[in-house]
């Protein structure tokens, strides 16, 4: 048995992807895995240190990273339709963004990274624990929060106002999905064992789309008092075809905020074998 750590948040979209894998209810090709479960940007601020073989990480942070990490096919979080929101407590146009302070995520993830796309003025950023914004922006800490997960569910239940939907933004933008997260791992190891984790990865999100209520027990356990209904929403928001295998409509996408941000000199240049390539069947 070979044994490799793994980092993935506790939101229901990673629990449901990994729980197959992690239990050994499919074959796992004699990998084991140590698992850290954390909050995206604390795993990003681990993948700066290059504390874990296999990780979620925010595309942001995988910007600065691609020279230590290859992106896998499975796994990632695309879409339509599913990107961050930009609210506040008082209706707020789009164009007084620039004078607001806002709460954001974490410098690293990727809700910031289109932010700093869609706003490069916006610089009165107070970064906070994602569950923590709402309140922050109740309370009058910020004028704004930047929210993901399953607060963008939830938001206007506590009277906030939407100010910019920044997933819209990017796809407005660009016409390409929006990609929030992915999962990389160690450039060092072989073709190989990139093959095989590939292989495993995808097996267990398959497995997870087929017997949706196996994995139950586990994101139940770690989806923090979350509603029932909420919890499945944000996994059919954030666990699609395209968590399966990115393709090339998903690889585009990546590539397409790649090349935006390093134009905008938000990252440096990346490695030019950003993705596993594909196994030849």
């Amino acid at each position: 048995m070979q044994k490799l750590t793994i980092g993935y948040s506790p939101c229901p979209n990673d629990t449901f992807i990994f729980d197959a894998m992690v239990h050994h209810k499919i074959d796992t090709e004699g990998l084991e895995f140590g698992v850290l479960l954390a909050d995206v940007e604390e795993l990003n601020q681990k993948a700066f240190k290059e504390e874990l073989d296999i990780t979620k990480l925010s595309y942001h942070a995988f910007g600065f990273l691609t020279h230590h990490y290859r992106l896998m096919n499975s796994g990632s979080a695309l879409g339509s339709g599913v990107g961050p929101l930009l609210i506040s407590k008082q209706s707020i146009k789009p164009e007084k963004v620039n004078q607001l302070s806002i709460a954001i995520p974490g410098k690293y993830t990727t809700a910031n990274f289109l932010l700093s796309i869609a706003f490069p003025n916006a610089t009165n950023r107070i970064e906070m624990l994602f569950s923590d914004i709402e309140q922050a922006v109740l309370d009058g800490k910020v004028d704004a929060g930047l929210i993901i997960h399953e607060n963008r569910f939830t938001y206007h239940q506590r009277g906030l106002h939407k100010i910019i939907d920044m997933g819209a933004f990017w796809e407005d933008k660009t016409k390409a999905l929006i990609p929030l997260g992915g999962i990389v791992l160690r450039r060092k190891f072989d073709e190989a064992l990139q093959f095989k984790l590939d292989r495993v990865l995808r097996r267990s999100i398959e497995f997870a789309f087929k017997n949706p209520k196996s994995c139950m027990n586990y994101v139940r356990t770690h989806a923090q008092e979350m509603d029932e209904e909420v919890m499945k929403k944000h996994i059919e928001l954030y666990v699609n075809e395209f968590s399966i295998d990115l393709g090339v409509k998903g690889r585009y996408a990546v590539e397409s905020l790649f090349n935006l941000a390093v134009k905008n000199r938000i990252i440096p240049e990346v490695h030019p074998q950003l993705f596993i390539q594909k196994e030849e069947k």
